[in-house]
C-alpha cells in the first residue's frame, strides 16, 4: 500500500522522488518505495523528509511511531528493513526473520517472563518484519545456525516439525540460505554467541548483538572486522547450503 500522506505532502512542496531524494542523500527508487510500497525510511532519514516537507515525522509515516518491537530494538529493526544483505549466526534458535508465528510464540511465553499481550505484540512485529524477505528486490540472507537448534524442543512436537518445514522450505529460495553446523563438530568461535551482520545498499556494515537483557547495535569498524572474522570462521564450519537443508527435512521426520 503506498503513502498517501506522503505523495500529498509532496505535491503540497513540488516535490519529486527525485528532488527529495537529491535533499535527502538517498537513492531515487529508494525515495519512489517511500511512495509506492509505503517502505519507512530510516530515522534520521524521516526527519530530513519531514523538515523539507514541513510536516511531523509521525504524520508522514505514523506506523514507524506505533512499532510493537522492544523499544531497545526498534533502531535495528528499521535498519534491518533497509538492508542489502543480512548474515546471521545463531547456536540455540532459529533466527527471528525465519521463525514461524507458533514458534516464535513458544519462545516468548517460556518462563511466563513476559505477559500475552506482549507475547501476541511481539509476534505481530516480528511476523512483520519477514516481509523484507518477500519485497521486490528481496535481501540476500545466510543464516547459519548449529543442529541444536534442530533438536531442542520448543513448544510442542507440532511447533517443531512447522517450524523445521519452514525453516527447509525458506532455505530452498534463490535469496536465502541456511546451513547447519554439525553436531559432532567440536567447539567453535560462533558459540561464544549471536550475532547479525548487516551490509547497507551504500556498502556500510552494521551489527548486532543479542543478550539476556537487551540487544546492541555494533558500528565500530574494529569490531565489524572481528565478527566478519567470527563469521568467516562459523561458515568455515558449516554444511553447504544443499546437504544442510537435507539434514533440516531429516530431522523434522523425527518431530512428526
Amino acid at each position: 500500500m503506498g503513502n498517501e500522506v506522503l505523495r500529498v505532502a509532496m505535491a503540497d512542496k513540488g516535490e519529486t522522488a527525485e528532488s527529495l531524494a537529491a535533499k535527502v542523500g538517498v537513492d531515487p527508487k529508494t525515495a519512489g518505495r517511500w511512495l509506492a510500497d509505503g517502505r519507512i525510511p530510516h530515522p534520521r532519514t524521516r526527519i530530513a523528509v519531514a523538515e523539507i516537507l514541513g510536516r511531523e515525522a509521525a504524520e508522514l509515516w505514523p506506523e514507524a511511531f506505533r512499532r510493537r518491537d522492544l523499544p531497545w530494538f526498534r533502531p535495528w529493526a528499521e535498519l534491518e528493513q533497509d538492508a542489502a544483505s543480512i548474515r546471521s549466526y545463531e547456536p540455540l534458535l532459529v533466527p527471528g526473520l525465519l521463525q514461524t508465528e507458533a514458534y516464535a510464540r513458544a519462545v516468548l511465553s517460556t518462563g511466563g517472563l513476559l505477559p500475552p499481550a506482549e507475547v501476541e505484540e511481539i509476534v505481530a512485529s516480528r511476523l512483520d518484519r519477514q516481509r523484507v524477505l518477500a519485497r521486490e528486490v528481496p535481501m540476500q540472507l545466510v543464516v547459519v545456525i548449529d543442529e541444536v537448534v534442530l533438536r531442542r524442543r520448543v513448544g510442542d512436537r507440532s511447533v517443531m516439525a512447522g517450524q523445521l518445514a519452514h525453516l527447509a522450505a525458506t532455505g530452498e529460495r534463490e535469496h536465502v540460505q541456511v546451513r547447519v553446523i554439525p553436531a559432532e563438530h567440536p567447539w567453535h568461535t560462533g558459540l561464544a554467541g549471536p550475532f547479525v551482520l548487516a551490509r547497507m545498499p551504500d556498502g556500510e556494515e552494521v551489527a548486532y548483538l543479542d543478550n539476556q537483557l537487551r540487544g546492541q547495535m555494533v558500528t565500530e569498524r574494529a569490531d565489524i572486522a572481528s565478527l566478519g572474522a567470527r563469521w568467516e570462521s562459523v561458515t568455515g564450519e558449516a554444511l553447504p547450503r544443499r546437504r544442510s537443508v537435507e539434514l533440516i527435512r531429516e530431522v523434522a521426520t523425527t518431530w512428526t
